[in-house]
């Protein structure tokens, strides 16, 4: 049974969200100012804040298992390190495929100084809208995790949501260990929104 506190976070969770998503679609000129009111209310009342996505390989394990994990994700209108932060769990576009995504976990955003282990490389710092992205899989060589040590930096605003649930098998799954802080904020969301039986119908293992 979700608790009343819970239902007020969810809705106050929704609401930001959909006055995120109906001002960037008016920006874009996508809706006109007398639209975004209803733009607002619509997403309010009919969107959910999370999807399924499904998610195979190595690069990830022990977080997905390497035979493939259905996960909980929950939407970002917009990725900025007010919403994403270091240490969560992120579906992002495929830097080197404009058609696929990956899951990578945040390891740094702008600011932050990246300094490499090979000595003849020099050390820099990541420029506003970037942030590094890496594999879970300490065991895999660069080129395996196919992390931002293949391909550099990537935008924020190519991040289009943070993991939080991962269903392996009917009986493996549970929360996603995300930043401390983005636990907190994702919890009115999965007490709301998760649904096992849902996640173990769309699993593909």
């Amino acid at each position: 049974m979700v608790s009343l506190s819970t239902w007020f976070r969810y809705i106050a969770h929704k609401f930001e969200y959909s006055v995120s998503l109906s001002w960037k679609s008016y920006k874009r000129g996508q809706i006109s100012d007398r639209e975004v009111g209803d733009a607002i209310w619509k997403n309010l009342f009919q969107g959910r804040l999370t999807y399924l996505h499904w998610n195979k390989g190595q690069e990830m394990t022990p977080t997905i298992g390497d035979q493939g994990g259905t996960l909980l994700v929950r939407k970002l209108p917009a990725a900025d390190p007010t919403r994403v932060f270091v240490g969560d769990v992120v579906v992002l576009k495929n830097p080197e495929n404009s058609d696929g995504y990956l899951v990578r976990r945040l390891a740094a955003v702008e600011g932050y100084e990246m300094a490499s282990t090979d000595e003849k490389d020099e050390p820099f710092l990541l420029e506003k809208d970037q942030c590094w992205v890496l594999a879970d899989n300490e065991k895999l060589k660069p080129k395996e995790a196919n992390d931002s040590r293949i391909f550099g930096p990537v935008p924020m605003s190519d991040i289009v949501g943070r993991v939080i649930y991962c269903l392996r098998t009917a009986v493996d799954h549970g929360p996603v260990q995300n930043s401390n802080f983005s636990m907190n904020s994702d919890l009115p969301v999965l007490e709301v929104e998760l649904d096992v039986e849902e996640m173990a119908k769309n699993h593909k293992a």
